[in-house]
């Protein structure tokens, strides 16, 4: 009896030491949804918020080819983007929900487009930095 309750305290005093050195280790903490691999997305371009405008469009065109999906990817600070409308080349409009807190490095949901493969002609934001973080970039990625 005695040598299973020793070797039950020795047991906890080891989980206890691996928790401690496990949690002393540092943490890299991720914002956001977690990021997927762009290795099948075409990165269609990007705008850096200067805080002075708050509306960018970033054109596409027919020579990008046609699409499904966006994301939208934000670096170097935090944003808000308050909205976010897509223009397609048949005229149609999209504007998915979008008024999103970005933190830095971080990006959004992936958003589907209406319809089957649609060709973007160019792709409306409205944004702006959050107070005491850097200049942000908006990244428009498309699959």
């Amino acid at each position: 009896m005695r040598i299973k309750y020793i070797l039950l305290i020795l047991a906890v005093t080891v989980s206890t030491a691996a928790c401690a050195h496990k949690s002393a280790e540092p943490r890299v903490e991720r914002h956001g949804p977690p990021l997927v691999s762009t290795a099948d997305w075409t990165r269609l371009g990007e705008r850096w918020v200067d805080g002075v405008r708050d509306r960018d469009v970033i054109p596409v065109g027919t020579h990008d080819g046609s699409f499904r999906r966006i994301m939208i990817v934000v670096e170097h600070s935090a944003l808000q983007m308050d909205d976010v409308v897509v223009n397609f080349s048949d005229g149609s409009r999209f504007s998915p929900p979008t008024r999103l807190v970005f933190a830095e490095n971080s990006r959004s949901q992936v958003i589907d487009l209406p319809g089957t493969r649609r060709t973007i002609r160019n792709v409306e934001f409205r944004y702006r930095n959050l107070p005491g973080g850097g200049r942000a970039q908006a990244e428009l990625w498309a699959q």
